[in-house]
């Protein structure tokens, strides 16, 4: 069974375990294929939800509704990654290989709303899909991943990655999405990638392990300029996309993703 103390889930699933930390922004802070830890470890890394928004916030202001809204700056100049990864989630549910989550939208967000979580673990996979609902008035979200996947499982040879998308949006000097189109660049990146028909991306550890990360979502950013991990994070828009691309929740309307994330075993 899963074991719901009160600082971490931990599910099961054949040689497939996960942990989350319901205390620690409803991160999963392991994912092990038999032996194998494919998330960098700490308490900043694992892999944690965005909502409600994902990536930078130009200057960690959106406005809504005629209304100009401040976030805390916590990657200066921008507000960055949302607010539920610094909260403390409560365990809705559990079962072996199955958990449900969810944290309240308070301040500083201005707007009452609550954020779920979803996971389901299978012996070759796992799916995390994310609810974002107002408990009051409408507002603009988004949702997506950030997981930190090590560079090296210890076969020797370091990750690679595999996608094709689209465009790239080209990234200013405030690291924030120009609005121009361009063609996909070679790495490393600190970039947002479109993928219109959804995303899917193959990380593959030579000799260890592949693994494809699939969603609807139509956004993707990768971001692999540190030395001991790479984070592919499908998203439902892009930076700064709270106020480029503002996609209301409403009361008849919540917004709603999730991610499948499939391996198998290399050699």
């Amino acid at each position: 069974m899963a074991d719901a103390g009160n600082s971490r889930v931990v599910l099961t699933a054949e040689k497939a375990q996960v942990s989350i930390a319901p205390e620690n922004g409803g991160r999963l802070t392991s994912l092990r294929v038999g032996d194998v830890e494919l998330l960098r470890q700490g308490a900043r890394y694992g892999a944690f939800p965005m909502a409600p928004w994902c990536g930078r916030m130009g200057s960690g202001q959106f406005r809504y509704g005629g209304t100009l809204h401040q976030m805390p700056i916590n990657a200066d100049p921008h507000a960055i990654h949302g607010t539920a990864r610094d909260r403390a989630w409560h365990v809705l549910s559990t079962t072996e290989s199955t958990a449900a989550l969810s944290c309240e939208l308070t301040d500083p967000w201005p707007y009452r709303g609550r954020v779920t979580q979803e996971f389901q673990l299978s012996e070759h996979s796992i799916t995390l899909t994310m609810r974002v609902e107002t408990a009051g008035e409408p507002f603009p979200a988004q949702v997506g991943w950030h997981p930190w996947f090590l560079r090296n499982l210890g076969s020797g040879k370091d990750i690679e990655l595999d996608f094709t998308p689209a465009w790239q949006e080209e990234r200013g000097p405030d690291y924030l999405p120009t609005g121009r189109r361009i063609a996909p660049q070679p790495g490393p990146w600190d970039d947002c990638f479109a993928m219109p028909d959804g995303t899917t991306v193959t990380l593959t550890w030579p000799h260890a392990l592949e693994l494809t990360i699939t969603s609807p979502a139509e956004w993707v950013v990768v971001f692999d300029q540190q030395p001991e991990a790479a984070c592919v994070e499908p998203q439902s828009g892009p930076p700064n996309g709270i106020n480029t691309h503002p996609r209301p929740v409403t009361a008849s309307d919540p917004l709603e993703l999730s991610t499948t994330w499939a391996w198998r075993l290399l050699d």
